[in-house]
């Protein structure tokens, strides 16, 4: 938080303990006029730069009035005493008054913005996909830097699927597209938000995970070659080690079976457990045992969680399974993103940069092997597979101190 925005406290905590909601409005204008005496020149120039670049666009956002009546209901703070202890208890949480009242009076809209990294660096992290891919925007949303193809997949998904009432609780909330100091972000629901420490876990889903199109040239390349070497050099056959090439199809193929992938449609990409840093490296995780364990890991012996994660599963395979949408579009490097703490558990498609409309009027399963031109790509294959493993698992052996009680689903409300 900047300076001038320290300066704001005392007044902050006047204003609202003296004026109350009803008088809401006129408060936001005198947290302008404060803010603005509060600045020096050099300050403005820099608020002018952060919140008012040429490219700004304001973040979707609840609005100051409504955001305000939440804190008030949850709060109850009625004096300047009990608002001062209520914000130095905040300690972790995502949202203060404070914080409140700074971003949506001052319109933040920057993704990763000093003032929002600082606000909430204690409980947001991105878990994977490329490095600074995503950037928090403001209160429940992320900014998603947009692919550099030209075609624009995935915010067409993400607003056709919003638009779909039968389909649209199993993907994040989508928002608008956005342009930034000449880049181009999809505004979508941050789905962190409103969790404290939570259980997140990446599932990469489909026993293919690269497009047709990928793999049509037949010619053999040595940098394949060598990459596969790296990792097995006992993997290419004699002719390919004769010629010292292999081909793209070969070489994505031979990708794949290292991690569970083609044997059990989906893999594992990264986890990260409560109190605990990001694992990313779990592309590996090959056998059934392997899987068992890691996903054993994640759900933590919580059969509660067990069972909620299940009925979210089996309900967004259900909705694939009849979507006159997924019949038609062929869905490479979806992930399954599945979260819970003490008070909620999430699940979402999540990714769609490589999602495909079929070529005349075809239609897939989701579920059948993949030969070339068939579009197949084993989506819904992964979903089986996940639920037959997360079903058999034994979460029957209890953690001294856990708390067992009911966690209601996270869904997606448009």
């Amino acid at each position: 938080m900047c300076v001038s925005h320290l300066t704001m406290v005392p007044a902050v905590v006047n204003l609202v303990a003296t004026k109350g909601k009803d008088t809401y409005s006129g408060f936001i204008s005198d947290l302008m006029c404060i803010k603005c005496r509060t600045l020096s020149a050099a300050e403005k120039e820099l608020d002018v730069d952060l919140w008012k670049s040429k490219h700004h666009k304001a973040t979707r956002s609840e609005s100051p009035r409504s955001t305000f009546k939440k804190w008030r209901r949850n709060n109850s703070l009625k004096t300047q005493a009990t608002i001062k202890e209520a914000k130095d208890k905040a300690g972790d949480e995502d949202m203060s008054l404070l914080k409140f009242l700074a971003i949506n009076a001052l319109d933040l809209s920057a993704p990763a913005s000093d003032v929002l990294l600082k606000s909430r660096s204690s409980n947001w992290f991105q878990l994977s996909g490329h490095p600074d891919s995503l950037a928090p925007a403001g209160p429940g949303t992320v900014w998603k830097k947009r692919s550099g193809s030209q075609d624009d997949t995935e915010r067409m998904v993400y607003e056709e699927l919003s638009q779909d009432p039968f389909v649209n609780d199993i993907v994040p909330k989508y928002y608008r597209e956005v342009e930034y100091q000449g880049e181009k972000f999809i505004e979508l629901q941050d789905l962190l938000h409103g969790f404290q420490d939570p259980y997140v876990i990446d599932i990469k889903m489909g026993t293919r995970t690269f497009l047709e199109c990928e793999v049509n040239k037949t010619t053999a390349r040595n940098d394949l070659y060598q990459k596969m070497v790296a990792i097995d050099p006992s993997a290419p056959t004699s002719e390919e080690h004769e010629l010292q090439a292999v081909t793209k199809l070969r070489y994505m193929q031979f990708r794949e079976q290292q991690s569970s992938t083609c044997s059990h449609g989906f893999r594992i990409e990264a986890m990260k457990c409560r109190g605990c840093p990001p694992v990313t490296d779990l592309k590996k995780v090959k056998s059934t045992d392997q899987v068992i364990n890691t996903l054993d890991m994640f759900i933590n012996n919580r059969e509660d969680v067990k069972q909620r994660l299940l009925k979210r599963l089996n309900d967004m395979r259900t909705k694939i399974d009849q979507s006159e949408y997924f019949r038609r579009h062929e869905v490479i490097g979806s992930s399954v993103f599945m979260i819970y703490d003490n008070n909620k558990v999430g699940v979402w498609l999540i990714d769609f940069a490589k999602t495909k409309l079929l070529p005349d009027e075809k239609t897939v399963n989701h579920r059948e092997s993949w030969v070339q031109g068939n579009h197949e790509e084993g989506l819904l294959h992964g979903f089986d597979q996940l639920i037959n493993i997360i079903e058999g698992m034994d979460t029957s052996q209890k953690l001294d101190g856990l708390d067992k009680k009911s966690l209601p689903a996270v869904t997606v409300k448009s």
